[in-house]
Formats: structure tokens, C-alpha cells, sequence
């Protein structure tokens, strides 16, 4: 009883940074995770012992388990992927949830300070750093919708970028085209400028970020 008490708080601290920022998986997701990977552990050592078998049979299969929890936490969406971030976590808080139900108490709360460290001071450190891509809207207007993507397309091929969720609409006798880069802030702000020093490129307006990448 005390290592699963032990194993859901260990979980709940991962899991309260995880919601105070909105993550997919929060506080009651990561707390479980831990719980039952190490309820699973203790089973599988239990079970064992009377059925005289492999003790790491059961225990094993967390793994495969939580590879595919993890995998569903990961999206894609408009060319970009999101979730990465809480699919490892959604990993590292099943392993110190092991780590807990076979006993290894040090190295579990280790790794429990260690996440949340990583967590909070390289995520400050990303933001302050504009180290994070973020996947930002831009629109354009002009004649010709060909001749606007074109030109656009050599720009972000000097900066090794592409276009993404690309959406062209017709208003009168113009287009608009809006279209969606990665990158962080500074390749964000180079990206702009080059749109506007572009000869035959007009009108060009930064919609502002629409997503983060985790």
C-alpha cells in the first residue's frame, strides 16, 4: 500500500505541471499511469512468487501498453506534430510507476525531481530563448493566386522552410492566399521580412501564432 501511495504522488507531481499548462494529460492521467504501472510491477512480483513463474512476465507488458497510450497522445495536424512532449512523459512517469512497485523507492524519486525539473526550467528557457517552434499564419493578397504561392515558395525554400495548410479564396478580383509556416520567433520574424522584400509580393500580413509545437 505505501508503494502505490508512493506511486501516485510521485505521478501527481508529474502530472500537476502537466496541468497547469494544459497539457492533454494531466494530473489524474499521470497519477493513474504511475498507479498502475505500479500495481502491475507488485502484481507481477506477487503472482509469481506463488505460481513459482518469470516475475517480469506481467511487468513487460506495461511497456507495450503504454507505447500505444503514448502513441494516441501524438498528433498530427495541419503538417505539424503535436504531443511529443506528452507521450515521453506519459513513458518516463510509467517507468518511475515500475520503479516504485519493484522497490527501487531512490531512483524513482530521482527521476520524479529530474522530469519536473526538465519540465519547468527548459520550458522557460525555450520560451525566453524563442528556442520553441511554433507554427505561425500569414496571408497575402494578390492578382494571381499561382504567382503569390510561387513566389512564396522561393522564399521559404532560401530559408529551408515550407508551406503548410496552404488555403486560397477568391474575393472579387483578387486572392487570398494563407498558409502556415514552422519555426521559431527569430526564423518567424526573418520569414516576414523576406515576404516583404519580395518584388512582386504585396499586402502580406502576419495572422499571429496559431499553434505550439510540445
Amino acid at each position: 500500500m505505501l508503494r502505490l501511495i508512493l506511486a501516485a504522488v510521485l505521478g501527481g507531481i508529474i502530472g500537476l505541471e502537466r496541468e497547469l499548462k494544459r497539457r492533454p494529460a494531466g494530473l489524474r492521467t499521470n497519477m493513474f499511469m504511475c498507479f498502475g504501472s505500479a500495481l502491475f510491477t507488485i502484481c507481477s512480483i506477487e503472482l509469481a512468487v506463488h505460481a513459482e513463474d518469470d516475475h517480469t512476465r506481467i511487468a513487460a507488458q506495461i511497456v507495450n501498453g503504454i507505447g500505444f497510450i503514448g502513441a494516441g497522445a501524438i498528433l498530427h495536424a495541419r503538417g505539424s506534430v503535436t504531443g511529443l512532449t506528452t507521450a515521453a512523459t506519459i513513458f518516463v512517469v510509467s517507468a518511475i510507476g515500475m520503479a516504485v512497485g519493484g522497490g527501487l523507492y531512490v531512483p524513482a524519486i530521482f527521476a520524479t525531481l529530474l522530469v519536473f525539473i526538465a519540465l519547468e526550467v527548459l520550458g522557460v528557457a525555450e520560451r525566453r530563448f524563442n528556442l520553441k517552434p511554433a507554427l505561425s499564419s500569414y496571408e497575402v493578397l494578390g492578382e494571381s493566386a499561382e504567382a503569390i504561392i510561387a513566389e512564396v515558395s522561393s522564399v521559404l525554400e532560401l530559408l529551408r522552410k515550407s508551406m503548410e495548410g496552404v488555403r486560397v479564396q477568391r474575393e472579387g478580383g483578387r486572392y487570398r492566399v494563407e498558409f502556415s509556416v514552422l519555426g521559431t520567433r527569430p526564423e518567424q520574424a526573418e520569414l516576414f521580412q523576406q515576404l516583404r522584400l519580395a518584388p512582386t509580393l504585396r499586402n502580406i500580413s502576419s495572422l499571429g501564432q496559431t499553434a505550439e509545437t510540445e
